[in-house]
């Protein structure tokens, strides 16, 4: 009995110095890897994926190269430690498009059905831009928004426009059917008495009426998104034409 305890001892202690060695084995590689112990054994995608969205993680290979992780935050960027302000942010944003093609869907819309650009507001920053002149607070940066975020609306609605699902028709018709580019629809001449409608009307109570019988969709909400982007698109392909209202 006393040898077989005497065994039982001499195993656990084997076993003992086994794991000890075994550990210290785990955290020495850990050590030389630059990261602690279990750590050490992660794969390089899961320390990509928990690097924080707002700060480079370490670089990894060249000493020349930080890394970000990505916008959508699924993705890590690699670029150059040279870059820095806006030519970072550049790159930054040239990866960003090249992982959403579809963000690019205005382009698409312009080059498919070809829409009269916004005006160009540049003489606005031309001459006295000190404090009290109306527009002494804005930059070009300004211009770029308002003329990126008009175009966006009026592609939005030339999306609609040409496109039967989007205006919820029940027989395959779309607005460019009848009017190609918003051909006729003569926007600068409302508001005008309409004879189909048998009372004065603005665009968009023609649009809804256009809606709801050729095209065999249903009712707009003269104030919802569709609407408001249908108006837009109309309007804008008419640019330059001056305002006649009441004329038929």
């Amino acid at each position: 009995m006393n040898q077989t305890l005497t065994n039982r001892r001499a195993t656990n202690v084997l076993l003992c110095v086994s794991f000890l060695l075994v550990g210290l084995l785990l955290v020495g590689c850990g050590q030389q890897s630059g990261v602690p112990g279990a750590v050490a054994l992660a794969s390089e995608e899961a320390q990509t994926e928990s690097a924080p969205s707002d700060a480079p993680a370490e670089s990894v290979g060249s000493p020349d190269v930080q890394e970000f992780t990505s916008c959508g935050g699924q993705k890590t960027v690699k670029v150059s430690k040279e870059l820095a302000g806006q030519d970072l942010a550049d790159a930054l944003m040239d990866q960003w498009k090249r992982d959403h093609p579809e963000a690019n869907w205005v382009t698409e819309e312009r080059q498919k059905h070809a829409f009269n650009p916004p005006a160009d507001n540049s003489h606005l920053l031309q001459g006295d831009q000190g404090k009290g002149h109306t527009y002494g607070n804005y930059t070009e940066r300004d211009l770029l928004t308002w003329a990126r975020e008009t175009e966006k609306f009026v592609a939005e609605g030339s999306r609609i426009f040409h496109s039967a699902g989007e205006l919820g028709s029940t027989v395959g018709v779309s607005c460019d059917m009848c009017h190609p580019h918003a051909a006729n629809t003569h926007p600068e001449t409302y508001p005008k008495f309409q004879v189909q409608l048998g009372r004065v009307a603005l665009l968009r109570d023609m649009i809804d009426w256009c809606v709801e019988n050729p095209v065999r969709g249903k009712h707009m909400d003269p104030d919802g998104p569709t609407m408001r982007a249908l108006e837009a698109y109309i309007m804008a392909q008419r640019q330059g034409v001056p305002m006649n209202y009441g004329k038929h």
